[in-house]
């Protein structure tokens, strides 16, 4: 089964807005509570299903493109720190001003000492910080995207990959993170599947969705 376009009450400009709340300050949060949840269909990469198991999901990505930030910040303030860097990336802030489409999910991975050209688009943890990932449109190459002004921001094209996905929702937290991920190695474990390097965890939703409505997920990479 191959995904289809999901469905988010914030529209782009309201994602941005939101995730950049703490560096706006708490006046332009108000106001932006009060603008209407309009839904909008958000772009994802193209999967296909391949089973579930107990609540784990197998998926087969297709390659896509990334724009990526390192941050030197902990698993709880990553997303906030580099979701304004790569914003004002997708939002015009490289050469040409080009504006491309917001998409999800937003992902962040621990990252490694030495970050390698198929590393997954996601925000990640370790003693170097955490690398955010944004998706970039489909259709969009290292070798068309536009290229970045802030030297922060890098691009990366991610190739075919296979990945047990667990999703759950909730706001972030770390007892909620490490219990999904428990279960979601728990199960695979049971099943005789073997998984590789560090988990990806994604978000698909803006601060002001309702907890019970948020799609929150974590990736593990197959060893296929």
């Amino acid at each position: 089964m191959t995904n289809t376009p999901q469905v988010t009450p914030l529209l782009p400009a309201q994602r941005f807005a939101f995730w950049g709340t703490r560096a706006r300050g708490a006046a332009a949060a108000l106001a932006l509570v009060m603008l209407p949840a309009v839904g909008h269909a958000i772009e994802e990469p193209t999967y296909t299903t391949l089973r579930t198991l107990d609540g784990i999901e197998l998926r087969d990505y297709a390659a896509y493109t990334v724009a990526e930030v390192l941050v030197n910040a902990d698993a709880g303030d990553a997303g906030s720190r580099a979701f304004p860097i790569l914003a004002g990336y997708i939002f015009g802030k490289n050469k040409g001003e080009r504006k491309l489409a917001m998409t999800a999910p937003v992902t962040q991975t621990a990252a490694p000492v030495k970050l390698e050209m198929t590393a997954p688009v996601t925000q990640t943890a370790v003693a170097g910080g955490f690398v955010v990932q944004f998706v970039l449109p489909k259709g969009t190459t290292v070798a068309n995207a536009p290229e970045p002004l802030d030297p922060r921001v890098m691009l990366r094209e991610v190739p075919p990959q296979r990945v047990a996905v667990i999703r759950y929702s909730g706001f972030w937290s770390e007892s909620n993170y490490n219990e999904h991920l428990a279960k979601l190695q728990s199960g695979l474990r049971a099943a005789d599947i073997a998984w590789t390097g560090d988990p990806v965890f994604s978000r698909y939703d803006g601060p002001t969705t309702p907890w019970f409505l948020r799609r929150n997920e974590i990736w593990l990479q197959l060893a296929i």
